[in-house]
Parts: C-alpha cells; sequence; structure tokens
C-alpha cells in the first residue's frame, strides 16, 4: 500500500517537478505478466526515477548495506526501501549471486516485474561496464523478456559521493522487449549466458551512447581504493 502512496503522492509527482524526466518507449514495458528492467546505473538518484515513471509495480534487489545501516538513519533509509518495494540482497561470499537468483525468480514467478542493474554496482565515472551473467540466467530459467533501459543525465545531477541531486532534466530510455527463447535450456552453460549478457549490455549501450568498459566495475573500483586512501604526494 505505502508503495503506492509513495509512487504517486509523495515521491513520484516531486521527482516529476522537479527532474522534469523525458520518457521514451516506454510503451516497451508489458503492460501485464512477469518481465526483467534492466539498466545502467550511474547514480542513486536511478533507485527513484526510473520507478516512479513505470505505471506498474517494479520491484529492485538492493545491496544489503540499504538496510543494516546503523542508528536511527540506517533504520530510517531501510524502512524506506522496504515500503519501496526493494529486496535486500547479500553482495559478499560466493553464495551472494545464487541468493540474488533466487530473489529475482521469486519475484518473477508471481508474474511482476523485476529492476535490476546488470553492472552490479554504480558506476564511478560515468562509463558502462561489463555485464554480471545473473539477467541471463534469471531470463532464462523464467522464460521471460528483458527490457533495456538507459538512464541518461543522472551521473551529471548525482554522481557518487554528491548527497544532494541537482535540479536538472534527465531522461529516461527504454528499449524493444528482447527475448531469448533461442537459448532455451542453456542457462548452465557459460559460453550462452555470457552472450546474453552482452546482448543486454550492448542494447543499454545503444540507448544510453555511453563508452563501454569490457570490465567489471568492481574489480576497477578496487583497484582505485590504494590510490583513494594513500594518495601521492606532491614532490
Amino acid at each position: 500500500m505505502f508503495y503506492y502512496v509513495l509512487k504517486y503522492v509523495i515521491l513520484g509527482p516531486l521527482l516529476r517537478l522537479l527532474f522534469r524526466p523525458r520518457i521514451e518507449g516506454l510503451e516497451h514495458i508489458p503492460e501485464d505478466g512477469a518481465a526483467i528492467v534492466a539498466g545502467n546505473h550511474l547514480s542513486f538518484s536511478d533507485h527513484f526515477l526510473m520507478p516512479a515513471i513505470i505505471k506498474r509495480r517494479i520491484t529492485f534487489l538492493a545491496k544489503a548495506e540499504y538496510f543494516t545501516g546503523p542508528g536511527l538513519k540506517g533504520r530510517l533509509t531501510a524502512a524506506f526501501f522496504r515500503s519501496a518495494g526493494q529486496i535486500p540482497v547479500d553482495r559478499s561470499g560466493k553464495e551472494a549471486g545464487q541468493a540474488a537468483i533466487r530473489e529475482g525468480l521469486g519475484v518473477l514467478s508471481k508474474g511482476e516485474l523485476l529492476g535490476i542493474y546488470p553492472e552490479g554496482t554504480r558506476s564511478h565515472d560515468g562509463r558502462l561496464y561489463k555485464g554480471k551473467v545473473g539477467v541471463a540466467v534469471m531470463a532464462l530459467r523464467a522464460g521471460v523478456p528483458v527490457v533495456p533501459c538507459a538512464m541518461v543525465g543522472t551521473f551529471e545531477i548525482q554522481p557518487p559521493g554528491q548527497k544532494l541531486p541537482k535540479i536538472k532534466q534527465v531522461t529516461v530510455r527504454f528499449g524493444e522487449p528482447m527475448e531469448f527463447s533461442r537459448y532455451e535450456g542453456m542457462e548452465n552453460e557459460k559460453a550462452a549466458i555470457r552472450a546474453i549478457t552482452d546482448e543486454i549490455m550492448y542494447a543499454i549501450l545503444e540507448l544510453s551512447g555511453q563508452e563501454y568498459v569490457d570490465r567489471y566495475a568492481a574489480d576497477v573500483k578496487a583497484e582505485l581504493e590504494p590510490a583513494k586512501k594513500f594518495p601521492r604526494r606532491r614532490r
């Protein structure tokens, strides 16, 4: 119930007023039935802007850290994400990927929309990074279409580390639904799920116009962490 109050009464109208999102291809979202919406991830604002413009309810797999923060702020953040229909997923450990897939398949089995960011984390520099294969596994196991989505301009309004977004127009583009019935029964074949994932990422790339990096965003971020902690001194 609170999801729809948030969407149509509180947050949705405010986001539309402030950011005046330009929406393209909304007709590609199925009116009913299960489907996956796979998008790029540039900003914390993405969590709210995309759901605000989709008519149907959409459930996202969100990192568990949003639900486990300390103190009053942590509890309020967790309550907000739960009310917004987000499902916590622990991204650490060997079972993290399988846990996310189980949760996603549970949403799809109810005939609902599942939102997912195949990159696995926000882009730290505005580029599009290599997609993780969970989206392909879920699409094959559930037998559902994948709608590619591109957020354009959200990195500029709220890049990582910026607490409050700038008030500026953004664009949200949806591509035609992609179906992968030709790969039926191949969800355990690495080459097949890699091919599907790359096809989805290419569709997102065409919609977003980003520069593509054939590496996982998390790996690149990990390499940059030492430089942030121990910056080189000027001589």
